[in-house]
């Protein structure tokens, strides 16, 4: 009778010790997990249809009562631990004992678990939080209130634009993601060509194909056209400075080369101008709601320092834009010839 006694204290008393270390765990594991997440990324993840995120959503977002909840339960735990093995070993195994189960098994292996695994893990175990949230209650409200009103609510996570940049460049490296790498291209474009000016995109004065007003629409005018391939070419009055009409490509289909008619009579005199300083996205919103395709950019003293399309600045977000009449010549470094 004696030795069942004793053996039922022995393991009563291991049972406890390994209660205690898996409670220790699981407060320590969800106080790392859980608050690493954030309540609005588990909005977003809920607008998805997360299933796991809403399981821990409705605990999250009561940020600071889940925080006094969860340390506090951790605190006293590890506090009973400590208190139980000394009732039963002696003072210093009692101190090695409780100090190696409560780091290891407590701490350590817990974080590192939920660390990686947190929303899995966090959705798995969350309803274990609700009965201590209720128990420990009268004492973490109080203390989270206080906190609510020092610190106030959670503000969400704000990311800049070169951090949003770092973050893609990270994620085209990761083979999970359902992101082509066309999508992360256009993302990339998108973010960056509004740091970008119209000097740095537009196609350079010296390389632009102009004609002049008086330029007669006979033949060889036609083959040279034809022959540069371009949509819309800007008509000049006397000095390229002063540039007075757009001529559109399409407008000479029915054109009779016999007629020699001027440029003049066929050119759209609708014309607009940007500074060369300019912002693409201020030239986007300049091509949307002036319903043009072309525009003449003006340096700082007020001349012609070239052009820029519609075109040139949707290759900025999308890429290289080549259709079957485009040569591959980078019209923006191409230089002016000597002579």
């Amino acid at each position: 009778m004696f030795l069942f006694s004793d053996f039922y204290m022995v393991w009563y008393n291991y049972v406890i010790v390994v209660l205690l270390v898996a409670l220790s765990g699981l407060f320590s594991g969800l106080t790392l997990g859980l608050m690493s997440l954030n309540p609005f990324t588990l909005e977003r993840k809920i607008k998805m249809g997360d299933e796991d995120a809403k399981k821990i959503y409705p605990l999250r977002r009561q940020g600071n009562l889940l925080l006094c909840t969860l340390l506090l339960g951790n605190v006293a735990v590890n506090s009973v631990l400590a208190v139980f093995l000394g009732s039963v070993t002696v003072g210093v195994v009692a101190v090695v004992a409780s100090t190696g189960l409560i780091v290891i098994f407590g701490e350590i292996m817990p974080q590192s678990i939920y660390s990686r695994h947190a929303m899995k893990l966090g959705a798995k175990t969350a309803w274990l939080v609700y009965p201590f949230l209720y128990i420990l209650y009268p004492v973490t409200k109080p203390l989270s209130l206080v906190l609510d009103k020092a610190l106030g609510g959670e503000l969400p996570t704000i990311f800049s634009k070169k951090e949003l940049q770092l973050m893609l460049k990270e994620q085209k490296m990761l083979r999970k993601t359902d992101i082509s790498r066309g999508e992360f291209d256009i993302i990339e474009g998108g973010l960056g060509f509004a740091e970008k000016t119209v000097k740095d995109i537009m196609t350079p004065r010296v390389n632009t194909f102009f004609l002049e007003k008086n330029t007669l629409l006979a033949k060889k005018t036609l083959e040279t056209i034809h022959a540069q391939g371009h949509s819309r070419i800007p008509i000049y009055d006397k000095t390229r400075d002063k540039v007075i009409g757009v001529l559109f490509a399409k407008d000479l289909i029915t054109l009779d080369p016999d007629e020699n008619k001027k440029v003049t009579s066929v050119m759209r005199r609708k014309i607009h101008y940007i500074n060369q300083n300019d912002k693409l996205d201020k030239v986007l919103d300049m091509f949307k709601k002036k319903r043009m395709h072309l525009l003449v950019a003006r340096d700082d003293f007020k001349g012609v320092a070239g052009i820029v399309t519609l075109e040139d600045v949707l290759e900025e977000i999308v890429g290289e834009i080549v259709d079957e009449y485009d040569y591959m010549v980078d019209m923006r470094s191409k230089r002016r010839k000597a002579g």
